[in-house]
């Protein structure tokens, strides 16, 4: 697993549940399958979701949507980490 990408929102208030739901949604419709798929929900209804892939860092590789902005208070953030190894 080289590459991690890492995706938050924040659910506008009393939505976390529903923007959970559909990040698990699109998460499971990614047109290539991660090697590995986490979905959270954080304090102050945050929601991330980690998928792991088998690529290199410049690799072009799905990324989850902007959701609805009746969902979100805020746009998306992002990060995409290459694995270093254990130490």
């Amino acid at each position: 697993m080289n590459v991690a990408l890492m995706w938050e929102a924040r659910a506008v208030p009393g939505r976390g549940p529903d923007l959970l739901a559909w990040a698990e949604e699109r998460a499971r419709e990614l047109p290539r399958r991660p090697v590995r798929r986490e979905t959270f929900r954080a304090p102050q209804d945050r929601v991330l979701v980690i998928t792991w892939w088998n690529a290199p860092l410049d690799a072009d590789l799905p990324e989850l949507p902007e959701p609805e902005s009746t969902l979100v208070t805020r746009a998306v953030h992002r990060w995409r980490f290459e694995s270093l190894g254990s130490v």
